[in-house]
């Protein structure tokens, strides 16, 4: 098509013009908008406007021809043919940068730095400001959503050692419900294989965790759960697994009482008094104080092992246990879940029973916090908040805990750095007159070992009890030995006690020292006198100033040998004492690989 020139342009324009006085036409033929190359113009649409209103503003005079429209692209035209290039003006010379503000900057002779390097930096620089920023956020959701419980005496804040140390409470519950008191459904149950509720309320696991202040180590210090010790509050002697349990019974029967109904209300204190008691018996038996506790219970243990991925774990032989649900081949496993808990519960059919369980958890623990403190576990989103929902949904602490600081002083903690124990025993199978058999401990020897292991002793020793010839003494006879209580209260007012009253009492199997409310340090003078292994209970029967000791069977104190043996029945044999755990003289086992174990 050919292009009308401006002059064609300008005679176009000249006829659109109308005549003086004349007005403009609406449309323009075609044969006077005719240009002079022979271009035809289409007529012009009727652009008359409403009366009142004025015409739009032209871009351009009234002298000037008309600016052209650009007609409508068409997508299948060929692009023009190449014409003669424009010229271009040449570009100023470029001046020198000046002078550089350090040694980094580079000039025209010199090779540029990449950029790629530069989005390397900044795409590192965002994945750790991510990473960094995911990390605070998901620890704090985990604080947030954990429940905290008063679980710790009143003093457990008071003053610390020099050397900072924290002595930590980690206990598993054999508990049907989660952490904020909800039952657990009979499907979750099925699924944990946890049986009868007969032993809801025990605790499977007590382990005492000691970590230096500088977060280096730490020591696990496993108590096995049949230990038989004195439980504070009046319960006398029986398994360490048991003073939970007690203690809660006791506190639920008594907030019934006081009109409380809501089931959960009940549950949740309950279950505080029952911590308490228990707390306050392991600080009994091992001589320290317990600076924070956690729980976790069955469906806790089944979610954490799940969320991470399983635990490596290694068997000497194979197992087949109905009772526990553990049905693994000799060799390495990784398990979780069910099979877990399997692993941990089992003692029927091991060769040590108990301990041989108390290894095993050790075991697992060592592979758990191997698994935990992998990158693996720490650096997968997956994993760590599936890790975050089971502990939210199985964890208890006590209140005030600081969770991420306490996190910030183990950052440094590997697996090879923590050290699994088991406290020394006496007798694996010793006969009780209530609870069956248990395992005999000496809390004496127990508190050295965790002394000699947890590198000092953070408690002040308990004060001096009151003078001997302050304390009248009171012995009864159950041994059916005869002239027993006759002896053994001469022994004590040869050690400056106040004779009281010796006489005989119904047959029973163990002893004990009974002691007027508020007095216990009376009771631990008459202990000590008679060989520091009797235990002791408050009694409120019995007056102040006086302490009473029964004796029974099992007796073999100050003054039994001069008793003469019953007629009826030849003298007992004293009851052998068993040797200490193997793994006690054994290396300790540390989360740094995998070992073997019945």
């Amino acid at each position: 098509m050919t292009v009308p020139s401006h002059a064609s342009r300008t005679l176009c324009a000249t006829l659109r013009q109308p005549a003086a006085g004349a007005t403009r036409p609406r449309t323009v033929s075609a044969t006077s908008a005719k240009g002079a190359a022979g271009v035809d113009y289409p007529p012009r649409k009727d652009r008359s406007l409403p009366e009142g209103r004025r015409p739009a503003r032209r871009p351009w005079d009234d002298d000037q021809p008309p600016r052209r429209r650009r007609p409508p692209q068409d997508p299948y035209r060929l692009p023009p043919p190449p014409g003669p290039r424009a010229t271009v003006r040449p570009a100023p010379p470029r001046q020198r940068p000046p002078e550089p503000p350090d040694d980094d900057y580079y000039y025209e002779d010199e090779p540029r730095p990449r950029r790629g390097a530069k989005i390397v930096l900044a795409l590192v620089s965002l994945l750790v400001m991510t990473l960094t920023g995911y990390a605070w956020a998901t620890w704090n959701n985990l604080v947030g959503g954990i429940t905290q419980a008063d679980v710790l005496s009143d003093d457990a804040g008071g003053e610390k050692p020099a050397d900072g140390a924290r002595d930590i409470l980690l206990v598993g519950m054999d508990s049907r419900t989660d952490a904020q008191g909800n039952p657990l459904p009979k499907e979750v149950l099925a699924q944990l294989r946890a049986g009868a509720a007969d032993g809801e309320l025990n605790t499977d696991t007590l382990i005492f965790l000691h970590v230096p202040n500088d977060g280096s180590k730490a020591v696990a210090i496993s108590l096995p759960r049949d230990s038989y010790v004195d439980i504070p509050g009046g319960y006398g002697r029986h398994k360490i697994n048991s003073a939970y349990a007690r203690a809660k019974t006791d506190a639920r029967r008594n907030l019934e009482a006081q009109g409380v109904k809501d089931p959960k209300e009940l549950d949740v204190r309950s279950n505080q008094e029952g911590a308490k008691t228990l707390v306050a018996t392991v600080e009994q038996l091992t001589g320290q104080k317990i600076d924070n506790y956690a729980s976790i219970n069955l469906l806790g243990f089944f979610d954490v092992t799940t969320a991470i991925g399983g635990v490596d774990v290694c068997l000497n032989g194979d197992v087949d246990d109905k009772l526990s649900g553990a049905h693994f081949t000799a060799g390495p496993h990784t398990i979780s879940g069910a099979d877990a808990l399997a692993f941990v519960r089992q003692r029927h059919g091991l060769p040590r029973g108990d301990l041989d369980r108390v290894v095993r958890q050790q075991v697992f623990m060592a592979g758990l916090a191997r698994k935990v403190l992998s990158a693996g576990t720490l650096a997968d989103p997956v994993k760590l908040n599936d890790l975050i929902g089971a502990l939210q949904k199985s964890v208890v602490l006590n209140q005030g805990w600081d969770v991420l600081k306490f996190a910030q002083e183990m950052k440094g903690l590997t697996g090879g750095q923590i050290e699994f124990r088991t406290v020394p025993v006496e007798n694996m199978d010793y006969h009780t007159p209530e609870d069956g058999s248990a395992i005999k401990v000496d809390p004496r020897a127990i508190q050295k070992f965790v002394k000699s292991l947890s590198g000092g002793q953070q408690q002040a020793p308990p004060p001096a009890g009151p003078d001997n010839a302050t304390i009248t003494a009171d012995v009864r006879n159950a041994s059916g030995v005869t002239g027993l209580a006759a002896q053994v209260l001469r022994s004590l007012t040869d050690k400056g006690f106040k004779g009281g009253e010796a006489a005989n009492a119904a047959a029973r199997k163990t002893s004990v020292v009974r002691y007027a409310p508020g007095e216990q340090g009376a009771a631990g003078k008459v202990v000590e006198a008679l060989g520091g292994k009797l235990s002791a209970e408050e009694d409120a029967a019995i007056p102040r100033g006086h302490v009473a000791v029964l004796l029974g069977s099992d007796y073999s104190g100050e003054g039994s040998r001069a008793a003469a043996p019953p007629a009826s029945e030849p003298q007992r044999a004293a009851e052998p004492a068993a040797p200490p755990p193997g793994n006690n003289a054994d290396k300790p086992i540390t989360a740094d690989g995998v070992i073997c174990v019945n």
